[in-house]
């Protein structure tokens, strides 16, 4: 889902589709059209450029262009489905059986097609949005990347703290995010937890609640942007029990103030600090109910300031500067 601030600038400029956005299927299920996406992306035709800026996650990277022309691209993560997190999409019993064979005998060839077009004679400058995601390039594609870190919209956020009794997680419903963590936990402590989101996962998730009798639950569909930000508020601490490759949800939490408690693992330790939240290890439910039981005795106590001066730090200025810093110095060179 584009931000407000993201959709407001790309209103106003012309953008170009492949092929696949006719299809219905390509909004409902494109991780099935995987084995399309290098070729779809290969039909963007950026030839008559002589500057290209990529934004990647899975094939983006892989864009035509003239062979003089200068590539700079920004990686928020290798192809994760390929890579690390195969078994959180293509796993037995996350999909038919059919399309799990399928992806196991292609998983050999896209990753070969994501190692080859991350090298130099396809991009000058690799940008990755975290040092765990610089690690990532460094072992798959054997290149090291220059870290900057992403900005998170962080003005429309409440400055003043009303804290409630409940806990948040405003996510996505994948696999990787592990939703089902957080429901497990709150429904061994019993504590209130408002969940915001939707996504594949959607029917298991639910499906775990119900099995699990967990009343105090609450799923939140499709809210007004007023809402969230006033759970932002409100919340007790918000929770965030995925390994991600930087994570937004995070830094906006700390912007209204909220302290995290997360999983020690991936982006969130590199904008989570010992003054503004909690980072649990291992990632399993005893670890997560033992981190949120240090909020509610309340032996931990979180400044609303200092998590407010940590989220500011990944300010759109900031990205800019560094950003603009990047592209001077290898357009000089």
């Amino acid at each position: 889902k584009l931000s407000p601030l993201l959709r407001e600038k790309l209103s106003k400029r012309q953008v170009y589709a492949s092929f696949l956005n006719r299809f219905q299927l390509t909004r409902e299920k494109y991780r099935q059209l995987l084995p399309l996406l290098p070729f779809a992306i290969r039909t963007l035709d950026l030839y008559t450029y002589k500057l290209v800026i990529s934004s990647s996650h899975c094939v983006a990277k892989g864009v035509k262009k003239h062979p003089e022309a200068f590539h700079l691209s920004y990686i928020h993560a290798p192809m994760r489905y390929m890579w690390d997190r195969f078994d959180d999409y293509f796993g037995v019993g996350r999909i038919h059986p059919f399309f799990r064979m399928i992806a196991l005998i292609l998983r050999p060839v896209l990753q070969a097609w994501d190692k080859r077009t991350a090298q130099a004679d396809r991009i000058d400058v690799l940008v990755s949005n975290s040092d765990f995601i610089g690690e990532q390039i460094q072992r798959h594609y054997g290149r090291s990347a220059t870290t900057i870190y992403p900005f998170a919209d962080l003005s429309r956020f409440h400055s003043e703290r009303k804290p409630g009794n409940f806990y948040l997680m405003v996510t996505a419903f994948a696999p990787y995010k592990r939703t089902d963590l957080a429901i497990e936990a709150f429904a061994r402590l019993g504590l209130p937890l408002k969940i915001v989101g939707q996504g594949q996962d959607e029917a298991r998730l639910h499906a775990l609640k119900k099995k699990l009798k967990a009343n105090n639950i609450e799923f939140v569909s499709r809210p007004s942007n007023e809402q969230i930000e006033r759970y932002y508020s409100e919340c007790k601490a918000f929770i965030f029990p995925g390994t991600e490759d930087f994570g937004i949800t995070p830094l906006e939490a700390m912007a209204s103030g909220a302290p995290v408690i997360a999983y020690g693992e991936g982006g969130a330790c590199e904008t989570i600090t010992l003054e503004t939240g909690i980072l649990f290890s291992p990632q399993t439910v005893d670890a997560l109910c033992e981190a949120v039981m240090e909020i509610e005795s309340g032996r931990l106590r979180f400044d609303p300031q200092t998590c407010r001066n940590r989220a500011a730090f990944f300010n759109i200025q900031r990205f800019q500067s560094d950003f603009l810093l990047k592209l001077r110095e290898i357009l000089i060179k």
